[in-house]
């Protein structure tokens, strides 16, 4: 593992990591010391700490894993599902697709990106289920579709799902009753910090993903992570991140041939569910390469991450003394337990606390209210052929009566030097994954960095950054009419009505803390996403 940095960042190392190396930050936090991050975050930290120390807890796992695995070929069983959110899906995600492996993840409402997974190879699947509260209600509605479906197919769901929660949840109860297997993860570990405890290894251990490997890896980097050293990778990247001045508040991540598929996803639900909060955070911005906007141009709110495969050829050094770079290279399990230590570090220098999530609940609030008989009745502002818009969080539209007159308008409230807009769609992210693409056109149209996320997947990340961190995001809600819904068994409502009081009651939340949201649903979704494109370029 190896860490360079230039520019701002480099001076933001040089300020804050001799103090924190006198203050023995690292080893107090590898020794689960919850003072680190003050009074008022002592209660939670206590509780959330185990993750520093999963390459060694979480041994026994391994072979419990290993014989499910042959148990489930012997039957036939050789593909693997995965229902989980946020943490719970995004670790194994790039666990397995850096080992080339397959797993399918489940991660959204959309019926018909649930019904795709229903339909898959059924016959040969097992289901990891994944929610450590046992309450998620994406997952426990994934759940209830895959148990109706291997009943429906004379399959006995209790040999074909195995459950993955905390111990203690009404999930892990309820399913030890049924019969069903049962893996229980740390409780003293977070969602987002979970990538080394049940919910990353099982899920990927049975799809074939070598994670003692994974485990060798952080355990490799763990005593150098926790050395009060001004070397500390992890101090020095936490300072990178957030120790800038003035605070370059925009991550963005770039992979330049690191090998770990996906990492970027990983890490910017780490750094901005733990950062995002009290007015202020860390925004990560997942690019593709060099040649995107924020990449090409680094505005001055920007430190850019550059995952590399060898420190020498990130140009460290070269840059513009003005901007702001850092370099990391590292195996997965290195660089996972790397970018945990580094946003503890973080919170410590913002002076939050990077173990608690307040603004997550009240989207999950506001969905609820409305699946329990207040759905959502705003009217459309317009209607622009194949668009229904709405736009909630103040006066801005306007007199806008076209699509495009509506996204100049939500443009035109973007803060030229400290603004950035998140693009955020409830659609089926298989079929419409060409979409994503509009990140960049909106990043190049307005000089400002751009985020694009999935709903509900991106709720449990920069969800809780759009509500918590600094009020200087623009909001662009992008939902779509179904062609088919589909039931939750045991429940009154359907995926499409709960994806739908999902998208409702996240939009109504940021506009209850005075952010600017343009909701555009498509009724015609081809044709739709057709108009969004042209109105966005």
């Amino acid at each position: 593992m190896e860490l360079a940095a230039h520019g701002a960042a480099a001076d933001a190392i040089s300020a804050h990591v001799p103090a924190l190396v006198a203050d023995k930050f690292a080893s107090r936090l590898f020794q689960k010391d919850a003072t680190l991050w003050g009074e008022a975050a002592e209660d939670e930290s206590g509780k959330r700490l185990g993750w520093t120390g999963l390459h060694r807890t979480s041994r026994p796992l391994l072979g419990e894993i290993a014989a499910l695995r042959e148990e489930l070929a012997g039957e036939g069983v050789d593909h693997v599902a995965l229902c989980g959110m946020g943490g719970s899906s995004l670790a194994p995600e790039v666990i397995c697709a850096t080992a080339g492996v397959e797993l399918t993840v489940l991660d959204s409402s959309d019926p018909g990106q649930v019904s795709s997974a229903l339909e898959d190879r059924l016959d040969r699947t097992v289901v990891v289920v994944s929610s450590k509260s046992g309450s998620t209600v994406e997952t426990d509605s994934q759940r209830r579709a895959f148990v109706d479906a291997f009943n429906r197919a004379g399959l006995d769901p209790t040999r074909r799902i195995v459950i993955v929660t905390d111990p203690g949840s009404p999930l892990d109860a309820q399913s030890r009753a049924d019969g069903y297997r049962v893996v229980n993860a740390d409780p003293e570990v977070g969602g987002r910090f979970s990538a080394m405890t049940a919910f990353g290894l099982v899920p990927s251990g049975l799809a074939g993903a070598d994670i003692e490997a994974l485990l060798d890896e952080a355990d490799a980097v763990a005593d150098l992570l926790a050395d009060d050293d001004e070397a500390n990778p992890a101090l020095r990247l936490g300072a990178a991140m957030a120790g800038t001045s003035p605070l370059r508040d925009k991550l963005v991540v770039v992979d330049e041939g690191s090998g770990l598929v996906g990492f970027g996803d990983w890490a910017e639900q780490l750094v901005a569910e733990s950062t995002g909060k009290d007015g202020t955070g860390i925004l990560p911005v997942v690019v593709a390469d060099e040649t995107d906007p924020e990449v090409a141009a680094q505005p001055g709110d920007v430190t850019v991450a550059r995952l590399v495969a060898d420190p020498d050829d990130d140009g460290d050094g070269t840059g513009s003394s003005s901007g702001s770079e850092v370099s990391v290279t590292g195996s997965l399990g290195a660089q996972m337990l790397l970018w945990e230590a580094a946003t503890a570090v973080a919170g410590r220098i913002l002076g939050i606390n990077p173990f608690d999530q307040p603004d997550v609940e009240s989207a999950k609030k506001a969905a609820r209210s409305m699946l329990e008989g207040e759905p959502d009745q705003t009217p459309p502002l317009f209607v622009d052929g194949p668009v229904e818009v709405r736009a909630l969080g103040g006066d801005w539209a306007g007199s806008a009566t076209t699509l495009k007159e509506a996204v100049d308008a939500l443009l035109a409230q973007l803060d030229p030097q400290q603004g950035y807009v998140a693009v955020m769609a409830y659609l089926d992210r298989l079929r419409h994954a060409d979409l994503a693409r509009v990140r960049r056109t909106v990043a190049a149209r307005t000089g400002r960095p751009a985020t694009f996320g999935w709903g509900p997947r991106f709720l449990h990340s920069t969800g809780q950054l759009h509500k918590g961190g600094p009020a200087v995001g623009v909001y662009l809600q992008v939902t779509g009419a179904h062609a088919e819904d589909l039931a939750v068994p045991g429940r009154d409502y359907t995926f499409g009505q709960l994806i739908a009081a999902q998208a409702a009651g996240d939009a109504r939340v940021l506009a209850e803390h005075d952010r600017p949201v343009l909701r555009v649903h498509l009724t015609d979704v081809p044709a739709g996403l057709d108009a969004l494109q042209e109105a966005l370029s």
